[in-house]
């Protein structure tokens, strides 16, 4: 893979073991900017409207643009500080800080900007046709975004995984790297052969890793007895309800240039097994 070492922000890989609830936070964040597609925009039969992309200039997720009277409107959330940026013409306009606020008085503020932007904010919701993992402030307790480091973690593992899966995309014909409310996971996806897809990724973590992780899988799911390919590194073949090439972020070594190094060996690596396997 051609990515440019430059663009890895070194993390600790001890760090990423002290996410939990950090990520779970994030993902609860997200919907904020997720919801301006759910609220404006057409359903799509994937939900493609509903996900979000990497915009490294500012260090946020952000949303699939809405027009509106000033210029498209974009909900942004920079990760690093827990902040929903409400975008229109390609700048900020407002930022709203989810620090210490609750779920419903940052959506009652977010709605009130989109109204001034000369949308109806009374459309803007919160309700969704799935179900994230639950948090505290789902139940009405305050954001808490104290704890920076963690937060710093999971922007940096994002934009280092934005900028290593585009490389692999483009290398490789992978689709646009997107992130997916749903799961949480930045991702792209490969056409193999018709109806067969491998799709490469980092998701924040779950019930299987407690850290983000970086996953290569394939539909449809391979047989188990036929992953005897060794994985490059640190990989390792998850098998348990799903079937794919792992690299948690807790085995990456020390430095920038060498976790770039691993995880590009990794990705490519595994790329070249799923792809074989479903040829």
């Amino acid at each position: 893979m051609s990515s440019s070492p430059a663009s890895w922000d070194a993390i600790d890989p001890v760090q990423t073991l002290h996410l939990v609830d950090a990520r779970h936070q994030v993902h609860h964040a997200l919907q904020f900017v997720s919801a301006l597609a759910l609220s404006f925009l057409p359903s799509a039969a994937d939900d493609s409207h509903t996900n979000l992309g990497w915009a490294p200039q500012i260090g946020a997720l952000k949303s699939r643009g809405v027009p509106a009277p000033g210029g498209e409107v974009h909900l942004a959330l920079r990760v690093a500080d827990l902040s929903v940026l409400v975008r229109a013409d390609g700048r900020t306009l407002v930022e709203v800080p989810l620090h210490n606020t609750t779920i419903a008085a940052a959506r009652v503020s977010v709605a009130n900007h989109l109204t001034a932007l000369g949308l109806n904010g009374g459309r803007y919701t919160l309700e969704r046709h799935f179900e994230i993992p639950g948090h505290a402030v789902a139940e009405g307790v305050v954001f808490d975004a104290s704890d920076r480091p963690a937060f710093h973690t999971i922007a940096a593992s994002l934009a280092n995984a934005h900028a290593v899966l585009g490389t692999l995309a483009r290398e490789h014909g992978g689709s646009e790297v997107r992130l997916w409310p749903h799961h949480a996971d930045l991702a792209t996806l490969f056409t193999v052969a018709p109806g067969r897809t491998t799709g490469a990724g980092l998701a924040l973590g779950d019930g299987y890793y407690p850290e983000p992780y970086f996953y290569v899988n394939a539909y449809p799911t391979p047989d188990r007895d036929r992953l005897t390919d060794e994985l490059a590194g640190s990989g390792s073949w998850h098998t348990h309800e799903w079937v794919g090439a792992v690299l948690p972020l807790s085995r990456l070594g020390d430095g920038a240039a060498e976790q770039h190094a691993q995880v590009c060996t990794y990705l490519d690596a595994a790329l070249a097994v799923t792809t074989r396997l479903l040829a």
